[in-house]
């Protein structure tokens, strides 16, 4: 028997659920690429675009998954022989500095492991070391969207500020824009990436990055720069189609507009801030009551104020966390995350490990509607769990609601 017939909800890190708005915005014939409504409507995502990453500073926009802009912001920021410090604390760090280094950057990685927070003594200890400031960017993740770990951006800045290196600060926001607060500019990020699929509730396809006017300028001789990753034009277009170097991602377009509108003039961006703070803070406290009765389950992140508000890494021993995202979509219609990054797939290891997402377009009852299937799988499945995650869920819910 299965309970999966009805709408399907996809609980995994991006891409993220879409609003109807934002389909219906996208349901429409092609536009004029050249004039008329499509420039008009464009000429308005700027300034919000401005407003959701908390900066008054410059912004490109590339036709480009998370990976697509990571080479945008290597290529304008990195020469040829250039050197970078990343500070990794999962799966995605690791994975943008080897972006970087097949450029021929030469890279430096601190390694803070698959569930720990940045180390912000090692990162003093590497700066101070490199006497002769040959960094020329330090790149980091906000939210690492394989193991979940938050970092706290303002004090990294406080730390370059103290060592007073003048290497520039580079930062992955792709699983936390419009999730965890951000802001660009009070906390002096020089380089910020983007992706349209996670907190902004858009298909995959359009890349963001912002950069300040220090960056520019620092920048501006970079070698790695292409035509087409060129983000001068792009920021600064005289004609519409320098945008995008080409064509526009149209439908895309107009989904953002929606998009954007929805978080930042309808439900207010601190607002949607305060949302995923507790429907984290619910998952969290389900997890807390499964952990009690099997020592198997338990967070990926053990201290909460490390941990991402757009989605909650956890584990639940091998095979279980399989067998649960099995159950999950093919008996009741949700779909949870892999447990990326955690070990090989090939690994037995691998099948201990699952990610819950609770990033976008979504409210009390998906969240909590997914916990209680994840526990009817776990009585289905015969998995050992602590009772009260469901009442532990409900209870932080109710008392944030008022």
């Amino acid at each position: 028997m299965t309970l999966s017939n009805g709408r399907p909800y996809l609980a995994i890190p991006g891409p993220s659920v879409m609003p109807d708005r934002v389909l219906a915005a996208m349901h429409r014939a092609a536009p004029n690429i050249y004039e008329g409504k499509l420039p008009e409507m464009v000429e308005t995502l700027w300034p919000d675009l401005r407003r959701v990453a908390g900066t008054a500073q410059n912004v490109a926009l590339f036709i480009a998954n998370g990976h697509g802009v990571w080479e945008a912001a290597n290529m304008n920021l990195f020469s040829r022989g250039d050197r970078a410090l990343v500070l990794a604390t999962g799966r995605f760090g690791l994975s943008w500095a080897e972006s970087v280094r097949a450029l021929g950057v030469e890279v430096e990685v601190l390694d803070f492991g698959k569930s720990s927070p940045v180390d912000f003594a090692r990162v003093e200890a590497a700066l101070r070391a490199d006497k002769a400031h040959r960094f020329k960017a330090v790149l980091t993740t906000h939210v690492d969207t394989a193991s979940t770990v938050r970092t706290d951006v303002a004090q990294l800045r406080s730390v370059m500020d103290a060592v007073g290196h003048p290497a520039l600060l580079a930062v992955d926001c792709i699983a936390s824009l419009a999730c965890d607060a951000f802001r660009m500019d009070a906390w002096g990020v020089d380089v910020m990436v983007a992706a349209s699929q996670k907190g902004l509730m858009v298909p995959p396809g359009i890349g963001f990055v912002w950069f300040s006017e220090k960056a520019r300028e620092r920048c501006r001789t970079s070698d790695l720069r292409t035509p087409y990753w060129d983000w001068t034009p792009r920021a600064d277009a005289a004609e519409f189609w320098q945008y995008w170097n080409g064509t526009a991602p149209t439908h895309h377009l107009f989904g953002l507009r929606e998009s954007l509108t929805m978080i930042l003039d309808e439900e207010g961006l601190e607002a949607v801030w305060a949302r995923h703070e507790v429907l984290a803070q619910a998952v969290w406290a389900a997890f807390d009551c499964w952990a009690a009765g099997n020592p198997e389950i338990g967070l990926n992140v053990a201290e909460p104020v490390h941990r991402g508000r757009s989605v909650t890494a956890a584990r639940l021993g091998a095979p279980h966390a399989t067998r649960l995202r099995e159950w999950t979509e093919q008996k009741a219609g949700v779909t949870l995350g892999i447990g990326l990054g955690m070990a090989a797939s090939t690994d037995p290891a691998y099948h201990g490990f699952l990610r819950v997402a609770h990033m976008g377009h979504v409210n009390a009852h998906m969240t909590l509607g997914a916990l209680a299937v994840m526990e009817a799988g776990m009585v289905s499945l015969g998995i050992p769990f602590g009772e009260g995650g469901l009442a532990a869920a409900a209870g932080v819910v109710g008392r944030a609601v008022v």
